[in-house]
């Protein structure tokens, strides 16, 4: 299966902040520059996370996007809209020491995601051949993993530990193995 998995445009949130999941409104003026940067084949079907700085680019690509809730971003449970320099240091270290199962503010385990992220390959896999994705880094790092034929413990484990190098907008193209 052939995957082209876009990340959202620039989310309006001070920077620093921990967003996760929390549905967020897309930063004035990056809808429009994503969209003039991205170059798109036609026809394929289009998912997307259904949080707003995707859903809101998914729907200007497609009359007719596909949202799956699989697709959202890591639930990082209180520490959702916070700081990260206010989250306490021992909290982000025992994440850092089990970075697979330990749940981040009492939210979702890395592991979690990958199950419901794996769960979505699987699925659009039996459906089609090729297929454009609207999401999250998370989820693109996951996918990846997934694409590569990981299981979830080790999706987890390699997006868990990849540096967060992907860009607001950016396209990254999965071809079949």
């Amino acid at each position: 299966m052939k995957l082209i998995l876009v990340r959202h445009p620039k989310p309006l949130v001070a920077p620093g902040v921990c967003y996760g999941s929390t549905d967020l409104a897309i930063a004035p003026g990056q809808l429009e520059q994503t969209l003039a940067a991205l170059h798109l084949p036609a026809g394929l079907p289009i998912y997307s996370s259904p949080l707003r700085r995707c859903a809101e680019l998914a729907a200007r690509l497609t009359p007719a996007p596909l949202y799956d809730s699989r697709l959202v971003e890591m639930h990082f449970g209180a520490w959702e809209m916070q700081p990260w320099d206010s989250i306490p240091r021992a909290d982000i270290d025992a994440w850092a020491a089990d970075m697979v199962h330990y749940h981040p503010g009492g939210g979702e385990s890395v592991l979690q995601m990958a199950e419901r992220i794996g769960a979505f390959y699987i699925d659009v896999q039996r459906q089609h051949a090729q297929a454009i994705v609207i999401c999250h880094a998370g989820a693109m790092r996951l996918l990846t993993a997934c694409h590569a034929g990981l299981p979830p413990a080790a999706m987890a484990l390699q997006a868990a530990q990849a540096a967060h190098q992907i860009p607001y907008g950016a396209m990254l193209t999965l071809n079949p193995v």
